[in-house]
């Protein structure tokens, strides 16, 4: 089985981790946040609020030109962060994202040759999906942790609850249309490992550079986890400890 886990420390491993240390992405916070960094300038004070907030592992979508930069300022400028690269569509973002340092990748559909290039890159990736072949396929190809998107659009929590039936050994980031109202009935489902969304950076907060705003944003995104396990159905795997997110490193694997 491919390995696309991030390992930690074993001083601070969670019960729910395996043995060997190793921590999967969606396991390091109850929300990733999906950043788009128009000036490369704002990432380390953006990534500063949010690992702040209780949210270490930050995707930067490859969607502007300032996105590598951003992923570089931020690896070598927040210790507490873990960067990854999103949008990736192709073998050269793969390319653009390892040379930026991104530490696990993240893609809204995939293909073979993308597949095969992510996994290449020897980091942890979510490959996208939003049908039932899209998931088999990828369990044929070892894949168990996969992105699901567009989320709301392609059947949201209904969707995800179905799935869990005949694929429970498959987990799930779902992104897209997830906001903190609806990101709770996400996390209480057991195929949920953590949601991803950018409502804890506000298009207003980053162009007037409010990171207290953004702070106070991620540590209520943060405590969604406690909010769900405080009832009774929730049967989402515990986040790792935010403070074990520094001594996070990639493992070398590929997609798991």
């Amino acid at each position: 089985m491919a390995d696309s886990s991030l390992p930690s420390p074993a001083s601070t491993r969670s019960p729910s981790q395996p043995s060997g240390g190793a921590v999967s992405v969606l396991d390091l916070a109850p929300v990733l946040p999906v950043v788009v960094v128009d000036d490369a300038d704002d990432a380390v004070p953006l990534a500063r609020a949010l690992v702040a907030g209780g949210l270490p592992a930050i995707e930067v979508t490859l969607r502007t030109a300032a996105a590598p930069e951003a992923i570089r300022a931020i690896g070598a400028g927040v210790p507490g962060a873990v960067v990854g690269a999103g949008t990736v569509l192709g073998p050269e973002h793969v390319d653009v994202a390892v040379d930026a340092g991104a530490r696990f990748l993240v893609s809204p559909g995939w293909t073979d040759g993308l597949l095969s290039a992510m996994r290449a890159s020897g980091l942890p990736c979510l490959p996208g999906v939003s049908t039932a072949s899209e998931v088999v396929a990828l369990l044929e190809r070892g894949v168990r942790e996969m992105k699901f998107f567009p989320a709301q659009a392609a059947g949201g929590t209904a969707y995800l609850r179905s799935l869990y039936g005949p694929l429970p050994q498959v987990r799930f980031c779902p992104t897209g249309g997830i906001g903190p109202a609806n990101a709770p009935e996400y996390l209480a489902l057991p195929n949920v490992g953590c949601v991803g969304g950018s409502w804890m950076v506000p298009g207003d907060a980053v162009a007037a550079r409010d990171w207290g705003r953004v702070e106070r944003l991620a540590r209520e995104a943060a405590a969604l986890r406690n909010a769900v396990t405080a009832g009774t159905t929730s049967h989402a795997a515990p986040a790792v400890p935010t403070g074990s997110a520094s001594g996070v490193t990639p493992s070398g694997g590929t997609c798991r």
